[in-house]
C-alpha cells in the first residue's frame, strides 16, 4: 500500500516479535502473548512509535524548505523526543511547546526524562500551563506564527504527528511487516494490543490489518480519558488514511477503543497500572511506562484475566516505547 509515498529512514528495519513466555505462563498459559518490540526500533534517543509516522513525514518536510520543525505534546512527550531527535539528524531547529497535560507533581518532572533529552539534542523546549486536549492547540499555532516572526520556516507537526496527512502511513506499514513475519513464524495473530490517545498509531494498523479483515481485531486501550474524542479522532485518520492509500472504507464500527483503563487521569497512573508495569518487567525484563504502555499492559493482563480472548488466542502486544518518562516518576517507583 505505502509503495507510492516516499519515506526517510529512521528506523534500523522490522521490529523484533518476542514470545512472552512467562508473562503467557503466569497468566494461565491459555493465551499466547507476544510483543512486537518498537521501543527498540532506533538508535535515535531510545526510539519508539513516533519515528514510523515521521519516516513519511520527514520528506515533506525537506520538500517544504522548512528550517525548523514545530511540534506540541506534554512535558514528558515521547513525540516531541522524537521529533527534536529527527530535526537533529536531518539538520534542522526544533521548537517544541510542552503543555501541562498531566497532573502530576514529582519535583524534577520538567528536567528529566524525555524533555532533557530534547534539550540535550538542541531542542528549544517552552513550558505552557494549558491542560490536556489532542485536539489543534493555539500555544502551538502560536509558535508556528513566532518562528516565522523571527525570519524561520517552520514545519509544522501536530501532537503524536496524528493529524497530519501522512501520520496513518507508518503504522499502515506495521501491519504489512506484521503479515511478513506471521508468514516466517508460521503463524497469525488473532488479536493486536495497543495503547491509544491521539490515535494514528491505531488508525493507521486499522487500515493495514484491514486489508485481510482483521481491522476489527485491533484492540485499542485508551490512555486519553476522552474516549469518544479519541474514538473519532482515530476514525478520522483511519478514512483519511484509507483514501490517501487506496484502501477499503473504514467505519466506526472497526474502531474498537476500550475505556477502562484510562483512569484517574491521562498521565496518571492507577496502582493497577503500576502493578501491570512491575509485572512485566519482573517476568519479562520489559520496561513500560506510566502514561501509555503501562496502561495498554494494564489492558491486556487485565482483558486475558476476564476471558476476552478465546482460548488459543495469539495476542500481538504493540509496544509503542516511551519508558524514558519513568525518570518523572521517580517517586512512584522509589521502592521498585
Amino acid at each position: 500500500m505505502l509503495a507510492q509515498f516516499e519515506r526517510y529512514p529512521l528506523t534500523f528495519g522490522p521490529t523484533p516479535i518476542e514470545p512472552l513466555k512467562r508473562l503467557t505462563a503466569h497468566l494461565g498459559g491459555e493465551v499466547e502473548i507476544f510483543a512486537k518490540r518498537e521501543d527498540c526500533n532506533s538508535g535515535l534517543a531510545y526510539g519508539g512509535n513516533k519515528l514510523r509516522k515521521l519516516e513519511y513525514i520527514v520528506p515533506d518536510a525537506i520538500k517544504s524548505g522548512a528550517d525548523t520543525l514545530v511540534s506540541i505534546g506534554g512535558v514528558q512527550s515521547n513525540h516531541t523526543r522524537m521529533v527534536a531527535a529527527v530535526a537533529a539528524k536531518i539538520g534542522m531547529k526544533c521548537r517544541l511547546i510542552q503543555e501541562a497535560w498531566v497532573p502530576h507533581e514529582d519535583a524534577v518532572y520538567d528536567r528529566v526524562g524525555n524533555i532533557l533529552l530534547s534539550r540535550i539534542m538542541g531542542a528549544q523546549t517552552q513550558l505552557v500551563d494549558d491542560g490536556f486536549d489532542i485536539g489543534i492547540r493555539d500555544s502551538w499555532k502560536r509558535a508556528l506564527a513566532e518562528v516565522e516572526a523571527e525570519g524561520g520556516k517552520p514545519y509544522a507537526i501536530p501532537a503524536g504527528a496524528s493529524v497530519h496527512k501522512y501520520g496513518g502511513l507508518g503504522y499502515v506499514g506495521f501491519a504489512e511487516e506484521v503479515r511478513k513475519q506471521e508468514a516466517e513464524m508460521g503463524l497469525r495473530f488473532d488479536y493486536v494490543v495497543v495503547c491509544t490517545v491521539t490515535g494514528s498509531t491505531h488508525a493507521g494498523m486499522l487500515v493495514g490489518f484491514s486489508a485481510d479483515g482483521r481491522a476489527r481485531n485491533v484492540i485499542g486501550i485508551d490512555a486519553s480519558c476522552t474516549p469518544a474524542q479519541t474514538k473519532a479522532q482515530v476514525l478520522d485518520i483511519a478514512q483519511n488514511t484509507a483514501a490517501l492509500v487506496g484502501a477499503g472504507d473504514i467505519v466506526a464500527d472497526d474502531v474498537v477503543l476500550n475505556e477502562d483503563y484510562a483512569y484517574p487521569v491521562y498521565g496518571v497512573p492507577s496502582q493497577e497500572t503500576v502493578d501491570a508495569i512491575r509485572l512485566s518487567a519482573r517476568l519479562e525484563g520489559m520496561i513500560t511506562d506510566p502514561v501509555y504502555e503501562g496502561k495498554s499492559m494494564q489492558g491486556m493482563i487485565d482483558l486475558v484475566k476476564k476471558g476476552f480472548f478465546p482460548k488459543g488466542s495469539k495476542v500481538l502486544y504493540a509496544h509503542l516505547g516511551g519508558a524514558p518518562a519513568l525518570n518523572g516518576y521517580s517517586y512512584t517507583f522509589r521502592n521498585g
